[in-house]
């Protein structure tokens, strides 16, 4: 479809808090007649797009509408389409969220969230189909097929036209879905809404089954569903139902079939009193007269729209219509009176409701015309510690209103699990969200801490939703109280048990954001609200540690790993008890999920999807729990988890028939936690004090039913999970199923207790740790923001190379040479305020990395760190490098080198500890009171290193020798002789000379055999080996040897090769006979590693012990500080756990023996200490080194210093025209090793400074503006009026000519993507002036003549625009696309946006892009 949209005409001026309509009108033709269906744009102020943007999405849409529907040549030739829209196949996409639209009302008929899957109907009136975010297609037209489908003067009785008459109003008002229980007294009612076209029943033998069933569709939809019932206890039944809808608010209309008056009080079959049956619980109750032609059937429509006006205006709720019916309840003929149709002539001729219900759209309430809304905006711009809370939220609108609220307010939020906010997915890693927002998802645990309660100091909350889950938040809230309590909702009741709300606002979400989002409120993101949101993330990240790391298949496991397998195409549905609390309390969020296709066509970029999350909690019982989620899944049209437990499950088991039933429903997947019994009261006090008999009985209600025998019965699938891994694979299996799935999960109520406890002591720990640090005062008088502690003036690194007494025991190049060294990088980080921290760089062998590598990376990071900023939070360690690390460096965590990620970490945790005047280990783990000077006088064991090259003779002196030293333990390298007996005998050499109290280890290095390895264990097995370190190295030979040698082990090159997700590759090393790990910083890349893995380890009751890699003394008291930090942590592990002893630890920092020379002028001091009387190095002599450090000059013998970049401008002169060129230049001039760097499109030469500074040291680096670039110039050399051309060619030749001004050496040319092109064109043209090319995202060129063309014509369509639109609007366009996914995740995007809008040349700009389009670039052969 050509659109030709008259922008004049479209164009308008508007005030602040207008509100703009753009209603463009498609003519279609069917069937040679002309319908109208109209397409409304509705934007304003409020909307996250502007009008331009809004206007594009429109076109886009409608152009897609044209591609389903034409050809391609005729969408071109036609203005106009040739089809319905609901004979389109639309696929469905949740991932376009509807972020802000009113201009649908509520219960329109067919209205839907998104785009939805339109089924063939033989009517198409009254459809609605969303196309984007900003675009919804409506239609309202009638069409032959609905002049009224039920010809009601064909109607056998009465009351078969009055039943007619209430089913056909029904849809009428978009209540299309029906829930029949079987009955004869409904059967009118029954058999009408069966026979509508329209209306979809579904029928249960359970009616409170069913009622709980239509609960759960209106939960989902929105909309009520009717319930259709006969008479007598049939209506009681519903009232659970009732009960939950009136105290949730959620709409439900109830049509109850009676028996006539004569019938009532009369002992008649099945007749009870059912006026006024549900009392307060409903709404609106009418009682109609049994059907007669003597009232007017106006009567029944009106009854019937006044009733779901009551049921869908607030407060929603259930309404109640009490249908007696005199026989015959058949379909028998009796005459009646066609009179009694009077007035619904221009009813039948419609397909509009009786009555409309019109509500006025009265503008949105404005700050200054609303005395009670100034004073609210009052309270909010004087707050101090202001908390947003979301309580349940139930429209994908509310929800996202929510967020904009929360970015616009920048408080702490504390989003509870049913408000869509709690389990949010990002569609990619979008950085700057989570600045944008400050999501404290774990106050629940955190508020364990007495100490984070007291500091909370709560000045104002805004609650939007209602109730919240979680008690604990209440209960603090109360106790926190009074301050001014704000709570916005759309019903009148007062939800206040705590009696603390001040102010209550009656209004929806989107009215009180949009009302808010036009005032102004304080920016400033407060200490308070960012230490809230860092103590909610630690006490996360221990969480999802401690679920993790336990073994076994845990209550919470679950929670959390169901909860980040949901997709923005699926919801969640929460029994009640523990699902939801669980859920709450342990649900993951900030997964990332990917986007879809839709979404990329659209350029739709919204990184943030909301999972929908419902739960019956009006009046939170566990009955109609399964039937209440199945009609939830038909409601709200996605893939439902289902999770429950199993005496909820037991309670609902009829809801298993209503599954069976799939109608407009995708599959679901019930996860049913079976505990075999009610495991919520093994958490209440009353489990401490109760005989376990009596709560197995009572309370528990503890069973042996069979959940699969159910399943059985039903024909449903059903999977039975009991380990992590099994349910895993659960997940996989129903994700891919086209089928509803049962998955038990087997789980214990004892187990699951302690769990809980465990993790609530985890966090609590966590808590208090977290505070402590955050109260840790800083010297030098600074008053900063703690979490930001200071800016990083310089970093500096020296180059070191020391004498060794011996060769390492890793190496084996060193046994030819005469002297023996030690080379590596003293890394020194200057802060702003002064404060130094020193690290170390030394890769050995046993490193990924060599040497040069290091250098290179350090070279690099040199320029990316000066000016950064760097937090105090960085020494919680927890993932905190890491996210340092991306965020602030713009750096894939794993891309660093090990040792120099450990280096690096070592200089800032010694710079942070300078800048609080404390040391590392305080700062890991900060004193729980300035007067506990315990962890001063801490110190950590040594063991004792032999090489075992001698014979076992000497080798026993040695180590005897290594005991009258002070030695506690000695470790022995092993496998390095013909035969293992020989090692044997060695280790039955050295027992016998030391005695059995000395700790022995033997470490392998993973050069046996499995039966040299077998061989050796069946020797020793009386030497009482510690351990033996990687005794085969296959990893699962290491678990076989466990089991069949009964000899300990310890983990050591296995833990070396884990980089990334240390939990998930350390889960297959659970054994007991794995009874330590040997954890050396420098190679598995850090203190932040070595950490979690230490915590694993200890989880585990497993032995850590960090290990020196040779290094010097910086290293080993930095390792000292963090063994004595790694034992105290130990301590709190144990003291959790309670019934382990905890283990005395001696550490692998004996090869202090192997250094002949230092770094340090005073070396660390190691020796037997006066206190334990066993080699060890103090925590005290460890922290003076680092905090007074002096470098021994005699071992420096390299500075790598900052580089100066040399600016300076050339022309060149070529076919009549000048170029000017902006040239960047590092590297000595006089080195012939000549790097010449190209950017891409966009880019300047600039892009390349910090990569040219890295290879300054070994190579001279040439960068500058291509031509149209940055500071480029193109000019006319003689005044002919010629434009120059444009083309490879002539790009190549002036750039061949730029460099052999600047170099007459040959050059390796660096080029990325049009960069990469022009490199790899003059590397083929210009042999004798290139010596090779590198080239990054580049393109040989297009072979195929015709992908040739319409890349040309594309890229100089692309020119025009950069032309014709300016540059940020072709920037806006360019970096949307597909190829930029990734860039866009880059936290440093915006950053990179704004340096490409420094080109002034448009022409040149667009010249460039078509002139060397790669639909115009000579292909390379």
């Amino acid at each position: 479809m050509d659109i030709n949209l008259d922008y004049e005409l479209v164009s308008m001026t508007y005030e602040d808090h207008s509100f703009c309509f753009f209603i463009p009108q498609i003519e279609l033709d069917e069937m040679e007649t002309a319908s109208i269906l109209i397409v409304t744009l509705a934007w304003d102020d409020f909307s996250p797009s502007t009008f331009e943007e809004a206007l594009h999405s429109l076109e886009v849409s409608l152009n897609q509408v044209i591609f389903h529907i034409c050809s391609t040549t005729d969408a071109q030739k036609s203005k106009c389409t040739t089809a319905a829209l609901r004979k389109l196949s639309l696929v469905e996409d949740k991932s376009i969220s509807r972020v802000y639209m009113n201009t649908i009302a509520p219960g329109e008929r067919g209205s839907v969230g998104n785009i939805m899957e339109l089924k063939e109907s033989p009517s198409s009136s009254q459809f609605c189909v969303r196309l984007s975010a900003t675009l919804a297609v409506s239609n309202n037209m009638l069409d032959h097929a609905n002049e009224l489908l039920h010809s009601l003067n064909e109607s056998a009785n009465i009351n078969a036209v009055w039943a007619s008459l209430i089913v056909e109003e029904c849809s009428r008002l978009g209540l299309t879905y029906f829930c029949v229980a079987p009955g004869s007294r409904s059967s009118p009612l029954a058999v009408a809404a069966s026979s509508h076209e329209l209306i979809t029943c579904i029928s249960c033998f359970d009616e409170r089954s069913l009622a709980f069933h239509a609960v759960g569709y209106a939960r989902g939809s929105h909309i009520p569903a009717v319930v259709i019932t006969s008479s007598g206890t049939a209506v009681s039944n519903l009232l659970p139902a009732v009960v939950e809808a009136s105290q949730d608010f959620v709409p439900l209309v109830l049509l109850t079939a009676d028996r006539p008056p004569e019938l009532l009080d009369c002992g008649a079959n099945q007749a009870i009193d059912q006026v006024n049956h549900f009392g307060s619980f409903v709404r609106f109750f009418f009682n109609l007269p049994p059907p007669s032609d003597q009232i007017p059937a106006r009567m029944v429509l009106t009854t019937l729209d006044s009733a779901v006006h009551q049921a869908t205006s607030s407060p929603y709720g259930p309404v109640h219509i009490n249908c007696p019916f005199r026989e015959p309840l058949e379909s028998s003929p009796i005459g009646w009176m066609s009179s009694c149709l009077k007035g619904l002539d221009f009813w039948m001729t419609n397909a509009e409701p009786f009555t409309k219900y019109i509500h006025m759209g009265l503008s949105q309430t404005c700050i200054h015309d609303h005395g009670e809304m100034v004073e609210v905006l009052n309270l909010i711009q004087r707050a101090n510690h202001g908390l947003l809370l979301c309580g349940a939220i139930h429209t994908e609108d509310e929800m996202w209103a929510a967020l904009l609220f929360a970015k616009h307010l920048r408080w702490p939020v504390v989003a509870d699990i049913l408000s869509g906010l709690r389990l949010k997915k990002l569609s990619t890693s979008f950085p700057d969200i989570e600045r944008n927002f400050i999501f404290v998802d774990n106050l629940d645990h955190a508020l364990l801490s007495d100490s984070v309660k007291g500091w909370l100091e709560i000045d104002l909350v805004i609650q939007i939703g209602s109730k919240i889950t979680s008690k604990r938040i209440c209960q603090v809230l109360e106790e926190c109280a009074p301050f001014s309590y704000i709570m916005v909702d759309k019903h009148p009741f007062r939800h206040d048990p705590s009696h603390i709300i001040t102010h209550r606002i009656q209004t929806t979400i989107v009215n009180f954001v949009a009302c808010l989002m036009k005032a102004t409120v304080p920016r400033t993101v407060c200490m308070w609200g960012t230490s809230l949101q860092l103590l909610s993330k630690m006490v996360d990240w221990e969480i999802q540690f401690q679920i993790n790391a336990e073994c076994s298949l845990t209550e919470p496991y679950v929670a959390h790993v169901i909860s980040k397998a949901l997709s923005s195409e699926s919801a969640l549905f929460l029994g009640n008890s523990m699902p939801i609390r669980d859920a709450d309390m342990y649900g993951h969020s900030w997964s990332i999920c990917s986007r879809s296709v839709t979404s990329v066509m659209l350029n739709l970029d919204i990184p943030i999807n909301l999972i929908r999350v419902a739960a019956n909690r009006g009046a939170s019982g566990i009955d109609g729990l399964l039937s209440t989620a199945i009609g939830f899944a038909v409601g709200c049209n996605k893939k439902v988890s289902f999770v429950i437990g199993d005496i909820s499950l037991l309670h609902d088991t009829n809801g298993l028939a209503i599954l069976n039933q799939r109608k407009l429903r995708k599959p679901m997947t019930i996860f049913v936690i079976n505990n075999h019994g009610g495991a919520i009261f093994s958490l209440l006090p009353l489990a401490d004090k109760v005989e376990p008999n009596i709560m197995h009985q009572y309370f528990y209600t503890s069973h042996n039913i069979l959940i699969h025998g159910l399943c059985t019965a039903h024909g449903i699938k059903h999977l039975h999970v009991k380990t992590k891994a099994e349910l895993e694979e659960a997940l996989c299996v129903v994700q891919h199923e086209q089928m509803d799935c049962l998955v038990e999960i087997e789980s214990s109520i004892e187990a699951n207790s302690n769990f809980h406890s465990v993790l609530k002591k985890f966090a609590l720990q966590t808590a208090q740790h977290t505070r402590r640090l955050l109260s840790v005062p800083f010297s030098r008088g600074y008053t900063g923001d703690e979490l930001y502690l200071c800016r990083i003036r310089k970093v500096e690194c020296l180059k070191y190379r020391i004498a060794l007494s011996a060769p390492p025991t890793s190496a084996s190049d060193y046994d030819n040479q005469k002297e023996l060294y030690r080379e590596g990088f003293i890394l020194s980080i200057i802060l702003a305020d002064g404060s130094v921290g020193f690290g170390e760089v030394a890769p050995l062998e046993i490193h990924r990395e060599n040497l040069v590598d290091a250098e290179y990376q350090l070279r690099f990071l040199i320029h990316v760190m000066e000016h950064v900023d760097i937090g105090g939070y960085l020494s919680l360690l927890k993932g905190s490098f890491s996210y340092w690390i991306w965020n602030e460096l713009g750096i894939l965590p794993s891309s660093i080198f090990p040792s120099v990620r450990c280096g690096l970490e070592m200089a800032i945790l010694n710079a942070i500890a300078d800048a609080k005047g404390s040391n590392m280990l305080n700062i890991l783990h900060p004193p729980i009171n300035e007067n506990d000077k315990c962890q001063s006088s801490l110190e950590a064991q040594i063991c004792g290193l032999i090489d075992s090259n001698a014979s076992p003779t000497e080798v026993a002196n040695i180590a005897a020798t290594l005991v009258e030293e002070g030695f506690s333990a000695i470790k022995l390298k092993v496998a390095r002789r013909g035969n293992p007996v020989q090692d044997a005998i060695l280790i039955q050499k050295v027992r016998k000379k030391v005695g059995g109290q000395i700790i022995i280890r033997a470490d392998a290095n993973r050069k046996w055999t499995y039966e040299e390895a077998m061989e050796f264990s069946s020797l020793v097995k009386d030497c009482n080996l510690q351990y033996i370190e990687e005794p085969v190295p296959n990893e699962d030979d290491i678990l076989k040897f466990c089991e069949e040698s009964g000899l300990p082990v310890a983990l050591d090159e296995t833990v070396d090769k884990i980089q990334e997700n240390p939990l998930e590759k350390l889960a297959k090393f659970t054994h007991p006979g794995i009874i330590a790990v040997v954890i050396k910083p420098s190679v598995i890349g850090g203190f932040e590693n070595a950490a979690l893995i230490a915590q694993w380890a200890h989880r585990l009751g497993k032995v850590a012990v960090v290990s020196a890699a040779f290094e010097s003394s910086i290293s080993l008291s930095a390792y000292t500080l963090f063994a004595s930090y790694l034992e105290l942590l130990s301590l709190s592990t144990f003291e959790v756990l309670d019934d382990r002893e905890v283990p005395s630890v001696a550490h692998g920092l004996g090869t202090y023996r192997w250094l002949k020379e230092d770094v340090a002028a005073n070396p660390l001091l190691i020796g037997r200490s006066p206190h334990s009387g066993f080699v060890g190095a103090s925590v005290a002599d460890a922290s003076r080194l680092l905090h007074d450090f002096q470098v021994n000059q005699n071992v420096i013998c390299n500075i790598i210093a900052e580089e100066q970049v040399r600016r300076y401008q050339l022309e060149v002169e070529h076919s009549s025209f000048s170029w000017s060129f902006e040239v960047f230049e590092t590297g000595q001039k006089t080195n012939d090793n000549v790097l010449v760097f190209l950017h891409g499109f966009l880019g300047t030469g600039e892009d390349w400074i910090t990569i040219m500074k890295t290879f300054s040291g070994s190579s001279r680096c040439i960068s500058f503006d291509l031509p149209g670039h940055g500071k480029s110039v193109v000019g006319c050399a003689k005044d002919t009026g010629e434009e120059p051309l444009w083309s490879m060619e002539i790009i190549a030749d002036v750039l061949q000519k730029l460099i052999h001004q600047i170099t007459p050496a040959k050059v390796t040319l660096v080029g990325y993507s049009m960069g990469a092109r022009i490199a790899l064109y003059m590397a083929l043209r210009f042999t004798s002036k290139t010596m090779g090319a590198v080239l990054i995202s580049g393109s040989p060129g297009l072979k195929d003549k015709l992908s040739r063309k319409i890349r040309a014509a594309k890229d100089d369509s692309r020119a025009r625009s950069v032309v014709a639109h300016g540059l940020q609007l072709f920037l806006n366009s360019w970096y949307a696309g597909e190829m930029w996914k990734s860039l866009r995740s880059h936290p440093h995007f915006n950053r990179t946006i704004a340096s490409r809008v420094q080109h002034d040349d448009m022409q040149s700009l667009a010249k460039m892009l078509s002139g060397l389009s790669i639909g115009r670039q000579p292909f390379a052969e």
